[in-house]
């Protein structure tokens, strides 16, 4: 349990930054949450979290600050646009935990540390998707100064069952790049053999029973495989973030040399443009099958 002394705040209530609130809460740790839906926030107050009405006045007197949104251009907005990153107090820890890339990291970094050198900014986006963020089970993937180690310490024990240190700030978001790609043709794997198996007259049920336990079916891809058999494609990963992951990967290894990256984004952006971008990743097994 949190000793009471770390006060939080997390700005950004998607599905992760809500199963981030939520776990820190459990812990006892004293909780501000800040949406731009101002509607999401106040769902938070009933489970005891202060509910701010703007980010700036969200991150005033914390020493902890989360920012769990979609991308680059909505962490600037907040942290400029909206003032977050002036009214942090001195002393407090930023850590940028959604995943932006690393051109945007790399450029927030340098804007802290020209305009508020009196912060330590963490690059520490996670691996995980709603029901570990739910559970307090996220993995992080953290770069940033040692010094705020020990300050973000009870706030990542809370929402997260694994801390990876990785060195100086980038290194989480080139990390996350690498994780994201072995997900997606993870993710992608699943769909097409699970396709191909209903093409050739196999049930889902069936597919589970000759590869669970084995070496090629990980405790993620049976779950992926269960969800898909009761036709649930609620997200647990959108697919559209999923497809941006993709593209920031794109950007650095190039669609040439990273074809069948190339290939698996182009796919994936048909499959968004019908409008099935907010389903599971897993959607792509319906339109393969289809």
């Amino acid at each position: 349990m949190a000793n009471g002394t770390t006060r939080l705040a997390v700005l950004g209530l998607g599905t992760m930054g809500q199963g981030m609130a939520g776990s820190a809460l459990r812990a006892g740790i004293p909780t501000v949450v800040w949406n731009r839906d101002p509607g999401v926030a106040r769902a938070f107050a009933d489970r005891g979290a202060e509910v701010a009405l703007t980010a700036s006045d969200a991150v005033r007197g914390v020493d902890v600050a989360i920012t769990m949104v979609t991308d680059g251009k909505a962490v600037m907005s907040i942290a400029v646009d909206l003032g977050m990153l002036e009214a942090l107090p001195a002393g407090a820890v930023w850590a940028q935990m959604s995943t932006i890339g690393i051109e945007a990291t790399d450029q927030i970094a340098s804007m802290v540390a020209e305009r508020r050198p009196d912060v330590s900014f963490l690059d520490a986006p996670v691996s995980g998707s709603k029901v570990p963020a739910e559970q307090g089970r996220l993995t992080i993937f953290a770069s940033g100064p040692e010094t705020a180690r020990g300050k973000v310490a009870p706030v990542f024990d809370a929402i997260g069952q694994r801390t990876v240190w990785l060195g100086p700030v980038g290194t989480g978001s080139r990390i996350k790049l690498v994780n994201n790609t072995l997900l997606a043709f993870s993710a992608e794997g699943v769909a097409n053999s699970l396709a191909l198996a209903r093409r050739l007259g196999l049930e889902t049920q069936c597919v589970l029973d000759a590869f669970e336990g084995g070496p090629l079916m990980s405790p993620w891809e049976a779950g992926k495989f269960r969800r898909i058999e009761a036709e649930d494609y609620s997200p647990e990963f959108p697919l559209k973030l999923a497809l941006k992951d993709v593209h920031l990967a794109l950007e650095h290894g190039g669609p040439e040399r990273f074809a069948v990256l190339a290939s698996l984004a182009h796919e994936w952006e048909q499959i968004v443009e019908r409008g099935l971008g907010d389903d599971d990743v897993t959607v792509v097994t319906r339109v393969l099958e289809s």
